[in-house]
């Protein structure tokens, strides 16, 4: 039996930075985890270029039953220290819009900074190690592996949530939750792709590929303004991905195609230049005319001369421009979801350090609590911030 300070499951974002945390305070870390591979999301995360985080982290980008939550671990870790990691292992990034940070070559560079970092404070990393039982006694915890059996003070789990399958990702992190007690939130995909029902894929499925600038509204009211993507199955695209978080089952979205004009005077200024162009020539010159067909076909608009359209169409086609209310069939669910909503709830939790308040010695960071960011970085940083917030406990 391996006797260890500390034992962290998962071999993630979180438990690699959590892990080199602990280990620089002179704790001895196991990391445990049953991939081939230690950081599989990270390296096919952006692109394969990973969006590490961002320079414009707020409490507000994060989406939590408890939403004061995260402000602690947010303030004590901000991602101007990420960057001076990364910068001191001479990593190469570029800013894109919205603040977002991506590796300039590969995120292989990223993950290579947390092993060399896990290396550097004596970490040791299993992998290919699959979690038979955990059992808590009085002195910590005993795992039995199908590599032998650890044990360990203090259990910290990073086993991230449901997204991507294909990766590794299991309920794993629930059950051990639920074993010590800890109440579990209902999960479900988030930062993924919308499906068509039928009769739009019919009409829409020939314009994949077709990217435009929009904004998009939940029910919930919270809005994005970003790029939409038409694809075979439906929407995807960086605004819908974003609001996806906030959508629920059987409820429209509410598309502004034009977000950029003022709809009603551009509309007026058409027809009075060209009075007797076609409504969907005079639409093309605003948007795709491939995308304009099957618009006008399927919210009915006929398609005849700005000067003959009567003036309940006119108003409904400028209401229908700024506010199309879209009724999806779902989304692609956990296969290409980058995030799960839900999780541990984060009431268990200390904020502090991310102990479970009944539990002594048992943590939770990164994706398995009930914390999810927007597109752009976001959860990675509550990664970073979460794993140092936890590696930093005078209790682990």
């Amino acid at each position: 039996m391996q006797k260890v300070d500390v034992i962290i499951i998962g071999a993630g974002a979180a438990g690699l930075m959590c892990a080199a945390t602990a280990g620089y305070r002179g704790k001895q870390v196991l990391v445990l985890d049953n991939a081939k591979k230690a950081g599989r999301k990270i390296l096919i995360s952006g692109g394969g270029k990973c969006n590490f985080t961002n320079l414009k982290v707020e409490p507000r980008h994060y989406l939590c039953q408890n939403p004061h939550f995260v402000k602690s671990a947010l303030a004590r870790y901000p991602s101007s220290q990420f960057i001076e990691l990364i910068e001191r292992h001479g990593v190469d990034y570029e800013e894109r819009k919205h603040g977002q940070l991506f590796a300039l070559n590969s995120a292989k560079d990223i993950l290579d900074v947390l092993l060399t970092e896990c290396d550097w404070a004596g970490v040791d990393i299993k992998l290919k190690t699959e979690i038979i039982s955990i059992e808590k006694n009085d002195t910590g915890f005993v795992l039995q592996t199908n590599s032998g059996t650890f044990c360990c003070d203090s259990l910290v789990v990073a086993t991230g949530g449901l997204s991507m399958p294909k990766l590794g990702a299991t309920p794993f992190g629930y059950q051990i939750a639920k074993q010590f007690g800890l109440k579990v939130l209902p999960t479900t995909a988030g930062l993924v792709p919308f499906t068509w029902h039928q009769s739009e894929k019919t009409l829409f499925e020939p314009l994949s590929g077709i990217s435009m600038p929009v904004a998009v509204r939940s029910v919930s009211g919270v809005e994005f303004k970003e790029d939409m993507l038409i694809t075979h199955r439906g929407l995807s695209g960086p605004v819908m991905l974003q609001v996806s978080s906030y959508w629920q089952p059987g409820e429209p979205i509410y598309i502004n195609l034009l977000p950029e004009l003022n709809i009603v005077e551009s509309l007026n200024e058409l027809r009075e230049q060209q009075p007797k162009m076609s409504l969907k020539n005079a639409l093309s010159r605003l948007l795709v005319k491939r995308f304009v067909e099957a618009w006008l076909a399927h919210q009915k608009f006929n398609d005849c001369p700005l000067n003959q359209i009567s003036h309940s169409e006119w108003s409904r086609l400028s209401q229908t421009l700024g506010c199309w209310p879209l009724l999806m069939n779902g989304t692609e669910g956990y296969r290409t979801a980058e995030v799960t909503l839900g999780g541990v709830d984060t009431n268990e939790l200390s904020s502090k350090d991310m102990s479970a308040k009944h539990v002594p010695g048992l943590y939770f960071i990164g994706e398995v609590m009930d914390v999810t960011g927007w597109l752009g970085g976001f959860n990675f940083q509550w990664a970073w911030a979460s794993a140092v917030a936890c590696g930093m406990s005078e209790d682990l």
